[in-house]
């Protein structure tokens, strides 16, 4: 039952995301489609997907539709699809992903902003991306640990993303992603197909997303130091 499972949720991920990568590569060659119009239907592509391979997914808070910097604790893979469930927004992910078949090539279409961490440029002109992105009325969504975590809490956070809302004065809204089965996590030395062989054969990966409150400030540390604390209280009231 688990290998019949996990089989028809592999082919169910490649049709499916094969079909929506077509549809916005068309939309966008032929209809002109912009920016927006790729990522409603990237929602689409994200909601539907999730619910068909096994996530249940529930929320609590608000999604914010507004320019800002979201912040999240990182447990997995999965933690960006989550949120682009909700959220109209440019992730930054690691320049890795843009090699991976299929998704890659999508995520591209549909907004991205890829990291390249070996080159020491890289951070920079992510940053400037970014900034650009807030100033046309996009959220961005980073996981400022850097990588993913099993911790109770969460690892120190980087600064440059809150040193970027402080110049640019855009609002952070802190977001708590709380897995029920600590299996779910993605983290040690185990590759990304190990684990989602391993996990998506189960019957479900249940999963909720906390959206925190609007926070401003013109201090960086505070800022920071505030909404690490914030995700922090809500993992720890899940326990």
């Amino acid at each position: 039952m688990k290998t019949l499972r996990l089989t028809w949720r592999f082919l169910f991920f490649v049709v499916y995301t094969s079909r929506i990568v077509a549809e916005i590569w068309l939309r966008k060659t032929f209809f002109k489609a912009d920016m927006r119009k790729a990522m409603k239907i990237r929602r689409r592509w994200a909601q539907h997907l999730l619910s068909n391979v096994g996530v249940r997914l529930s929320v609590q808070g608000q999604p914010p539709n507004f320019p800002c910097l979201l912040v999240a604790n990182h447990r997995s893979y999965l933690d960006p699809i989550l949120m682009l469930c909700h959220v109209d927004g440019y992730p930054v992910a690691k320049a890795e992903l843009a090699n991976w078949p299929i998704i890659g090539k999508g995520a591209r279409l549909a907004g991205i902003l890829y990291l390249r961490r070996e080159h020491g440029g890289s951070r920079a002109s992510i940053l400037k991306l970014m900034s650009e992105k807030m100033a046309k009325g996009f959220p961005i969504i980073i996981f400022p640990e850097g990588t993913t975590s099993d911790l109770v809490g969460t690892l120190p956070f980087k600064k440059g993303g809150y040193q970027l809302a402080v110049r640019d004065a855009v609002p952070v809204v802190p977001v708590a992603v709380s897995f029920t089965d600590r299996q779910d996590f993605w983290v040690g030395q185990e590759s990304f197909l190990s684990h989602a062989k391993r996990r998506f054969q189960e019957k479900n990966i249940c999963v909720t997303l906390h959206y925190g409150p609007t926070l401003e400030s013109s201090d960086v540390d505070s800022l920071m130091a505030e909404s690490k604390a914030w995700i922090e209280a809500k993992l720890a009231s899940q326990l």
